[in-house]
């Protein structure tokens, strides 16, 4: 080989491909790491919403030790965390606590951070690999995989490999980190009014592999299943399918879908358990069922009080969601207005004490339940009526 093939081959690698051919190569192997994220760490290890085989599951950790560096137990941990804490001061990476910006763009070092904190890896790492490999391979060299992988894509590609190298060490940082952790948690539409900021958010779901359906999974933490409308689309899942019909993988959990037993009117403690199991469903109904009405009422209040930030109150009333600070003030002048806007909040927020933590027993909680429906039948309410009618429909999920 003389000097001239010597200096193409370290320009071009052993693969000569065209421009748009390592973009392609860049996007794929990216999306294989996006994969390995959502199926590995996140499905399967952090929430044992299923179980795979030994195959898929040594080749992600495989995969993740070359393209990320990431240690299974340190993203378990974290991830957990984050859902038992999630927008409080103890969540390693909540944009509304700790700000947007400074998750966008230093969610890697917050993780960093996180992960050499031992009271979190004691307290939420447990149940994760603890194999030949990981205590001396995967989380002694965590840095030499991915240098591994700058060696495999300099052979392959030569000078190129270097950036298509720095999109793939980037990528999982600026998505993972940043997207779904920061934007996740700020901005975008919420299916059910759960207790955190948790949102879902578009167009991003070939990028992330259906981990933009984040409202959905704080939701349902221990579903494989990340959609629940008919028109949101989890790449993840269907790859999770593939690998079950393979035999590869197997379902341990799906979000519950919500039951209606046709005729049925009696509050009973059957009622009680199906409400509780459907609760977030049955809230995110409430606000739905009570929508229109709250806007009427909070137009005529807006006549009343001018000041009134009419389309944040319709946003707060139709999610339910409690004001913070200085709105509990502006909130009692609302309540104090309108007497439908009053017991409408009071009916929503004694509704949601049926699943809280309580001292009450089970006879107790039906008696409440019981109470609720004839008060919310005869509030003169109408949309409150119609809910409270098929509330008592509601069955245990299939």
């Amino acid at each position: 080989m003389n000097i001239a093939e010597i200096t193409h081959f370290l320009a071009g690698g052993l693969l000569d491909l065209p421009w748009w051919g390592m973009v392609l190569v860049v996007l794929g192997l990216t999306h294989i790491t996006m994969a390995a994220v959502t199926i590995f760490l996140h499905r399967h290890q952090a929430h044992r919403a299923l179980d795979l085989s030994p195959l898929p599951s040594h080749f992600f950790r495989f995969w993740l030790w070359m393209t990320t560096g990431m240690v299974t137990k340190q993203w378990a941990a974290i991830h957990r965390k984050h859902h038992a804490r999630c927008e409080t001061a103890e969540d390693p990476h909540s944009p509304q606590v700790l700000g947007l910006k400074k998750v966008l763009l230093e969610g890697s070092e917050l993780y960093r951070a996180e992960a050499k904190n031992q009271q979190t890896m004691d307290k939420f790492g447990h149940g994760t690999p603890n194999d030949w490999l990981e205590n001396k391979v995967y989380t002694p060299h965590s840095a030499k995989g991915v240098a591994l992988m700058m060696i495999i894509n300099l052979v392959l590609f030569g000078a190129n490999g270097i950036w298509m190298w720095a999109i793939q060490m980037i990528w999982t940082p600026v998505f993972a980190a940043g997207v779904i952790n920061g934007i996740g948690h700020y901005f975008g539409y919420r299916n059910f009014d759960c207790e955190d900021a948790s949102t879902n958010i578009v167009p991003w779901g070939i990028l992330i592999a259906g981990e933009e359906l984040h409202n959905n999974h704080h939701t349902y933490g221990t579903s494989a299943k990340l959609s629940v409308k008919p028109w949101e689309f989890d790449i993840g899942w269907m790859y999770i399918r593939l690998l079950e019909m393979a035999g590869l993988a197997k379902v341990r959990k799906t979000h519950p879908k919500p039951r209606f037993a046709a005729g049925k009117t009696v509050c009973d403690e059957a009622l009680l358990q199906a409400i509780i199991a459907n609760r977030y469903e049955v809230i995110t109904r409430f606000g739905a069922s009570l929508k229109t009405t709250c806007a009427n009422e909070l137009a005529l209040v807006k006549s009343k009080l001018p000041s009134l930030d009419f389309a944040k109150w319709q946003r707060l009333f139709a999610r339910g969601q409690a004001p913070k600070g200085a709105d509990h003030a502006e909130l009692s002048r609302i309540l104090e207005a309108s007497a439908v806007l009053s017991t409408i909040h009071t009916m929503r927020e004694e509704l949601a004490q049926l699943w809280a933590r309580s001292s009450a027993s089970g006879d107790q909680l039906v008696a409440q339940l019981q109470d609720w429906c004839a008060r919310a039948e005869s509030s003169g309410i109408e949309a409150l009526q119609q809910f409270s009618l098929q509330l008592r429909r509601y069955a245990m999920p299939a």
